[in-house]
This record gives C-alpha cells, sequence and structure tokens, in this order.
C-alpha cells in the first residue's frame, strides 16, 4: 500500500474540513504522533475513514516540511472540533450518541456536558468497553435505530476507527468521529468541560499540558517524540523502518 496514505487522507480532507458537520454518511478519525505510530501499522483500516485530521502541531509542521502541504491542526477538543461540534448542533437541533471511556467517566463528561451546552440533544450513551463482539452488535444496532446525526466514540487507536467502520457498513448514516481521550479528560481533569487552560491552548502547549495533567501518557508521548519522525521520514521516503 502507497506509504503516503495516511498524509494524502489528512491533505484531501483539508478541502472538505469547514463543511464535515452537514455531509453525512462519513466517519472521520484524527492522527497525532502517538496514533501516527499505530495508524502505519493497519492503513487499510485507515484508508477506509471518509477523513484524518492532523492533531498536533508536530504532524502539521511535518506535512508543511516535507510535503509542502499547509494543514490547520484540529484536535476533538473544547479548543477546537468538540466545541464547534457541540455548539452546531446545538444551534441546528441536532442529536448527538456517545461511546467513550468506563461508565463512571461518560456519566461525569455527559453531566458536564449538558451544563455546558442545556439545549444539546444526546439521545444517549455509553462505556467503550464492550465483553464481546455481540455486544458491540447490539449497541451498534441501537445507535442506527435511534439514528443520531452525531456518533462520537473514544475507544483508543484503532478500536474506536473499527467501531464507526463497523457501524458504517452496518447502516448508520450520519457523521461519525472518534475523540481519543476527551471524555475521560472531561470526566477527570476539567473543572467543568474545558481540559486545556487558555494558555496552554494559546502558546500551543497542550502536549505539555498533558504530560503533567496525565502521568500516565508521559512514557508513550515522550517515545512518540522520538519515533514519529523517524517513521514519518520512512514513510516518506520509501524506507523500511528497523
Amino acid at each position: 500500500m502507497n506509504n503516503d496514505i495516511l498524509i494524502n487522507k489528512i491533505i484531501s480532507t483539508e478541502t472538505v474540513a469547514d463543511s464535515v458537520f452537514e455531509k453525512y454518511g462519513r466517519i472521520y478519525t484524527f492522527l497525532n504522533p502517538v496514533s501516527y505510530l499505530d495508524a502505519v501499522k493497519h492503513q487499510e483500516l485507515y484508508a477506509q475513514m471518509d477523513g484524518i485530521f492532523a492533531d498536533g502541531t508536530m504532524v502539521v509542521k511535518a506535512i508543511r516540511l516535507l510535503y509542502h502541504k499547509r494543514v490547520e491542526k484540529r484536535e476533538f477538543d473544547m479548543s477546537s472540533m468538540a466545541r464547534k461540534l457541540f455548539e452546531f448542533a446545538t444551534e441546528r437541533g441536532k442529536t448527538v450518541y456517545i461511546v467513550a471511556s468506563k461508565q463512571e467517566e461518560i456519566e461525569k463528561a455527559i453531566e458536564k456536558l449538558k451544563n455546558k451546552f442545556p439545549s444539546l440533544r444526546i439521545l444517549g450513551f455509553r462505556s467503550g468497553y464492550f465483553r464481546d463482539s455481540q455486544e458491540i452488535d447490539v449497541t451498534i444496532k441501537k445507535v442506527i435505530s435511534l439514528s443520531p446525526d452525531y456518533l462520537i466514540v473514544g475507544m483508543g487507536v484503532v478500536k474506536q476507527e473499527e467501531f464507526l467502520l463497523m457501524a458504517k457498513k452496518a447502516g448508520y448514516q450520519g457523521i461519525g468521529f472518534t475523540c481519543g481521550a476527551f471524555i475521560t479528560q472531561t470526566a477527570n481533569f476539567a473543572a467543568e468541560i474545558d481540559f486545556f487552560p487558555d494558555w496552554a491552548v494559546r502558546y500551543n502547549l497542550r502536549f505539555m499540558y498533558r504530560l503533567y495533567k496525565e502521568p500516565h501518557t508521559r512514557k508513550r508521548y515522550l517515545k512518540a517524540g522520538f519515533l514519529f519522525p523517524y517513521r514519518f521520514l520512512c514513510n516518506k521516503f520509501g524506507i523500511r523502518c528497523i
């Protein structure tokens, strides 16, 4: 498979980014330096996503430097895509269903979402942990029967993309987004719903703030800081990585 498939997908998604909340029957995900390392091992899966957004300054700069293309940094958090989606849904009366994190975490996050967006129509939610494939099938059937405009999924890299793809293939006709750790962050670390403080957003220090607030992420983020440039260069020039 073309080594540039992930980056080509990000670049092509940029051309439709302004209309992603309106074009139905599509599913989207995000790639940061950490998730990129997993995504390159599952390119056939990511090729079936309708769009991929660049999540993180490092990804944006790498694309600009090696592909000479400008893309915007977009994350599923309240400083970026999440806020825009919830505001759009509230203004237009759109509906939402969320599958993410642990049950107690999603319950806390939903309470904060309702406080922030009282008019947001949340049709349902549940944990992103499943006992087996049968429980996944039951949940997807429920989602299809409720037919929410937006399906938001946070189950960890690869699993969340697989869930969205299964839902689409099963007949879900709305718009799906992966949300990574958004629900967990909202439940456990955000005083209200904004996980990142203004200064972290203003000075592009989300990465450093996550290292401070989420100690369990430090090892994989620091690892990605070294491995991402290496894997990115290998894929760009068709070099087999060691």
